[in-house]
Order: C-alpha cells, then structure tokens, then sequence
C-alpha cells in the first residue's frame, strides 16, 4: 500500500509541472503589452480586494520611512503593488522570452570589470537585493565576454517538480542555480576544475535564528543580517560587487556593477556586508517603490534574540533553561 501511495503521489506531482508548465508557457507566449494590462486587472485585485500582505507593508513603510509624510507612504505603497503585479508577469514572460528581448530590455554596464577580474584568474561575488526584477538579472551571461560561469546562491522549494520548474526558467541563458546549503563547495568544486565563476547572491533577506552573527543598521532598524557572502568571499578570495539597479520606464531594467574590492581579506569581519546595506538602502531610498516591502524583513529582534539564544566560541545556540 505505501509504495502504491508512493507511486501516486510521484505520478500526481509530475502531472502537476507538466499541467504547470503548458499553462505558465502559452500565458508567457502573449506579449509583453497584454501581460501588462493582465497587471494592471491584477493589480486592482491584489490591492483593492485581496490586501495582499498590506498590513505587513503598510507596517514596513512606516517604520522604514519615520520622516515621510503619510500621503507619501501611501504613494509609494500604491507604486509598490502595481511594480510587484509588473514583476509577477515580467518572470511569467521569462519562460519563453528571447534572448535578444531580454538583452534589450535588461542591460548590464561595468561587466568589463567583472571581465577583467576573470582573465586575472579571478572570480567574483555579486551582492544585490530583492530589488527590481532580480529574476531577469539570470540573464547576465548574455552580456560576459570573459566565459566564466555565471549563477546564483538560491533557496530550492520543498515540491521538487516546482523546484525543477523555477531552475528551468531561471537558467534559460546560461547562469546555474547553487543550493545554499551547497555553495561553498561547489565553489571549491569549480576552482578545483580552474573555471572561474561570478556568482550573485540576493543578500537581504532574513536569516534563520541559528544564522544570526551580524545586525546593522538597515532603514531605521536594528537589522540581523546574513553574512555568508562576505564569509565565501573572504575564503575564496573573490572580488566583490554591488550591482546597483534602476528601472527607466515599464518594462525596462538597467544594472550597473560597481568594484567594491579586489581584496576582500584586508576588511574587518563584518564590514563588507555593512557596506553591501549601506548601498542597498541608498538604492530604495531612491525609489523605495521597487523593493520587496511584502517580506516581513524584521520578524527577528535583538530583544528576542537574546533572550532565547547565545553566542559561544562563534557559535549560536539556545540558552539553557533551569527547572
């Protein structure tokens, strides 16, 4: 009978990306113009009828953004949703997007930094942010003149065949997919074999309480942070980049990479990835509209934190507690 269930559930969740899979394809096919107005109905619906996560970015905006008038808020909140309805339809259309599309409307400035660190034998560590549409940012290898591997450090879903789906998409031009839990030796992996890699790594979200070494301060609050990109940096020896993003107009993305250093080793623990915050807020200050308010980014507290856990030899665990 278990195997039986097994096979059920195999053939069922199979079923399930091809079923996927037909339907994210052909809504892909439609162009980029009757997504958007797609966008546009959704938007009316996430917004107006759902309160998709409004409470959690309305409570986001707020706190991030003491000094702005409420009217100002409740802009850049409206700004937001419609930009988030963009970006669900913009990665829809990512499916069966060409590649010299993608090449028009995602464009890359100082790749010939990256380049240049490449063919001295080095590779490269790219810090950015959910910020603007980070899932056409996989088109990256489109704009490499140097043949080293591109890819990025991601979360993979528990379903497995949606897992597959989402590598399908993303991967469609040439970059790879790492599991977190995988990174660092697949990069041991690739310098073993003398290839050199520039690899991205979406830096802001919140790490898990055993996770926590850092906090800095990110948008008015005191931010636990993840620093396993300064940490593999810093033991590879990779340069390290902050790539700055902007959206024109609809439809639009433009990514510049900007040197942070060439030798990561010579900065204190913990500096890179302040510096990393420090670029990542000037950049949503900017255009606050773009960044991923939805997230509840400060779930964790120092407060809470050390309550429950402490810090031993480096090392995070749980307080113990006496009867």
């Amino acid at each position: 009978m278990q195997n039986r269930a097994e096979i059920v559930t195999f053939v069922g969740m199979k079923l399930m990306y091809y079923v996927v899979y037909g339907l994210w394809y052909a809504v892909s096919l439609l162009p980029l113009r009757v997504l958007y107005v797609l966008s546009d109905v959704l938007f009316f619906f996430v917004f107006y009828v759902m309160h998709y996560r409004r409470r959690t970015v309305w409570v986001n905006l707020v706190t991030s953004f003491p000094e702005k008038a409420e009217e100002d808020k409740e802009d850049i909140e409206r700004r937001f949703y419609r930009w988030f309805c963009d970006y669900l339809v913009e990665s829809i259309k990512l499916m069966s997007m060409s590649a010299d599309e993608l090449k028009r409307r995602m464009t890359f400035r100082g790749t010939e930094l990256v380049d240049e660190c490449v063919r001295d034998g080095q590779s490269c560590a790219v810090y950015l942010g959910h910020y603007c549409n980070w899932e056409w940012i996989t088109s990256m290898p489109l704009w490499m003149g140097s043949g080293a591997q591109c890819g990025q450090i991601y979360h993979p879903l528990e379903n497995p065949q949606m897992d597959r789906l989402f590598l399908h998409v993303r991967q469609r031009m040439g970059a790879v997919c790492i599991p977190m839990a995988e990174s660092l030796r697949r990069l041991v992996d690739y310098k073993r074999e003398g290839r050199p890699v520039v690899i991205g790594y979406i830096a802001d979200q919140t790490p898990f309480w055993n996770n926590i070494h850092h906090w800095c301060p990110f948008l008015h609050h005191d931010t636990p942070v993840l620093t396993g990109t300064e940490r593999i940096a810093k033991k590879m020896n990779h340069a390290v980049f902050y790539m700055e993003v902007s959206r024109p107009r609809r439809g639009y993305y433009e990514a510049e990479l900007k040197l942070m250093t060439r030798e990561p080793k010579k900065y204190e623990d913990f500096e890179l990835t302040d510096i990393y915050f420090q670029n990542l807020e000037q950049t949503i200050c900017r255009h606050p509209e773009f960044w991923l308010w939805t997230h509840n980014r400060w779930k964790r507290t120092r407060e809470k934190f050390n309550l429950r856990f402490e810090v031993v030899d480096g090392k995070v665990r749980e307080r113990q507690t006496t009867a």
